[in-house]
């Protein structure tokens, strides 16, 4: 039976109206794309913005699931319009993917503005898509879905199951000591990436592509769906159709993020063990809704929310294992307690209708609240004279005989100086000695590159090391482990304390007491701060100026200044 539809005003009737020269000419070219002029008048249009790229593998698929998303579209009576928008390739974009997040951003709501859209389907998932899309239908607010690209199967060598990243670090690590043969190196990198589709641990892909789900921006399990699954593609099905409706009702992004709303993204994050990029991203979106979010909201929340997900790299199993044990739906139904299950969502329907009937189906993947992995979630906030604007730790990825430690520094001013001296046999260093990386957030980077998981030096893997304290103002790869503290705020390129760190001063970590500090008095600090000599300009032109001059600090997520809420835009005059 045909649903019946409502009519209503469509934002897209602007553009073509009859009577003006420019509505005509506007009717003349959609007619060039085989529509009719009963489609765009009463049909709305779907915007279908898709980071498909030859250069990014985890999308690779995406330009084959836009087909099935338009299939949904045109089911449901929209009409599909195919967009694409920078791609932010993880592993090949440099400096960092990071630094363009903010661009898609802008191209995703500038895109939505500036054309006759009434709704949109975001196509993302690798790390920073995800939220820079999200950011950019966030300030747009019309009716917004997200299909998640989904993780890739999991990696396999000699009979070990292999996992994105966290496994790259471990055996390359082993290659360095030299337990592996270049061989086996060979064969490893063969075997850990063998289908379309994001990191298949929960990385900053699955993590974000989850709390855009319990945020409400996509279809139950969407976010755990492997990329190669049939399921992916009904998913993707789905979700045109579902995009069309929401058009109908004017259900937007303002309709769907509360506070509570993120309070529940931040509790996922903690429950799934999610990377730490999560905090810096979940700031940014929060914010572009008009929400203050500090770091300390992460860390109460935090303490009441245990650790859930066995997955690495923070556990042992992977996105694949994740799926068949019931996914985000079942996890979010063991821990339905916690959660603020009122809020709405893209489905029309609440939090806790969508997860209702969900199950755990392999209790050693997914725990419950009554049988945790850990009692709290493992993201920890530490502050002090280091870090007087906040530096986060994933602490279950860490060696906990270093949560209560004190050392003494290793000081790199950047990535180079870092990569040269780290084998070097006569680098004075000892397992105790803190490794500390700065030039190497938001500006000084440029943004944030994932290079806080510093390398064992190869003298101590040698000795059997494989975990010491790390210290940056960088960020790390979602994959990543170790006790590496990050996103050290203010950064040392603008004069954050970091940069007055000297190589032998004494570095006090206490998790327990959540302090950071360097054990140098506040007349010494004082002394070195008068001597420093402004940092040079990085870029004289282009975006990589803008970048620079607007970016916010990690601590208030690393949006421009200027893009988040001071009213609404104006939509463009139709002339």
């Amino acid at each position: 039976m045909q649903r019946k539809k409502k009519f209503i005003k469509l934002r897209s009737q602007r553009w073509f109206s009859s009577d003006t020269l420019r509505g005509s000419g506007h009717i003349s070219r959609i007619l060039q794309l085989g529509l009719t002029e009963e489609d765009i008048e009463k049909k709305p249009i779907i915007g279908i913005i898709n980071t498909w790229s030859e250069i990014n593998h985890c999308h690779s698929h995406l330009k084959e699931r836009a087909k099935d998303v338009k299939k949904g579209i045109l089911q449901a009576g929209g009409v599909p319009i195919e967009m694409p928008a920078i791609s932010l390739a993880e592993v090949f974009q440099k400096p960092s993917t990071m630094m363009y997040r903010n661009f898609l951003a802008m191209e995703t709501e500038e895109l939505l503005r500036s054309y006759p859209i009434d709704g949109c389907v975001l196509m993302g998932g690798c790390d920073k898509t995800t939220p820079g899309l999200l950011m950019g239908a966030i300030s747009m607010n019309i009716p917004t879905i997200f299909v998640p690209a989904g993780a890739m199967l999991r990696g396999h060598w000699r009979g070990e199951t292999l996992g994105s990243g966290s496994d790259i670090w471990k055996y390359w690590d082993e290659l360095r000591a030299g337990n592996i043969s270049k061989r086996d190196w060979k064969e490893m990198i063969e075997g850990i990436a063998r289908s379309p589709g994001t990191c298949m641990t929960m990385g900053t892909a699955s993590t974000m592509t989850s709390i855009a789900e319990v945020m409400g921006f996509s279809l139950t399990n969407a976010s755990s769906i492997p990329a190669p699954d049939s399921g992916h593609r009904r998913m993707a099905t789905y979700s045109g159709r579902r995009i069309v409706d929401m058009v109908i009702e004017d259900l937007k992004p303002s309709d769907i993020i509360t506070e509570k709303t993120i309070a529940n993204a931040i509790k996922v994050l903690m429950a799934l063990g999610g990377s730490t990029n999560g905090l810096i991203h979940v700031i940014a979106l929060a914010r572009r809704a008009g929400i203050e979010l500090e770091l300390e909201h992460f860390e109460k929340i935090g303490l009441e929310t245990p650790y859930l997900a066995n997955l690495r790299p923070a556990g042992k199993y992977l996105m694949e294992d994740f799926y068949y044990a019931g996914g985000l739906g079942a996890l979010l139904q063991g821990m339905h307690r916690l959660l603020n299950l009122a809020e709405k969502t893209c489905t029309g329907k609440t939090l806790g209708d969508n997860i209702e009937g969900y199950k755990i189906f392999n209790h050693e993947v997914i725990k419950t609240p009554d049988n945790p992995i850990e009692p709290a979630g493992g993201l920890i906030v530490l502050k002090g004279n280091l870090a007087p604007d906040g530096a986060v730790l994933k602490a279950n990825a860490a060696d906990p005989k270093f949560h209560e430690h004190i050392g003494k520094a290793i000081v790199f001013d950047n990535y180079n100086e870092m990569a040269k001296k780290i084998d070097d046999p006569s680098l004075d260093v000892n397992p105790d000695s803190v490794l500390i990386l700065r030039n190497s957030g938001p500006v000084g980077g440029p943004g944030m590159p994932e290079w806080g998981m510093l390398p064992i030096p190869k003298k101590l893997l040698r000795q059997g090391v494989r975990d010491m304290v790390r210290i940056s103002d960088a960020r790390m790869s979602g994959t990543s482990y170790g006790t590496c503290i990050l996103h050290v705020a203010p950064e040392s390129w603008v004069g954050g304390p970091l940069s007055l760190v000297r190589s032998g001063d004494l570095i006090e970590v206490n998790v327990p007491l959540r302090k950071l500090e360097v054990k140098v008095s506040k007349d010494e600090l004082n002394s070195r701060k008068a001597a420093q000599k402004t940092k040079p300009v990085k870029f004289s032109r282009g975006y990589g100026k803008i970048f620079s001059e607007h970016v916010l600090q990690a601590n208030k997520g690393c949006d421009f200044d200027f893009l988040e809420p001071a009213g609404p835009t104006p939509e463009p005059e139709i002339h």
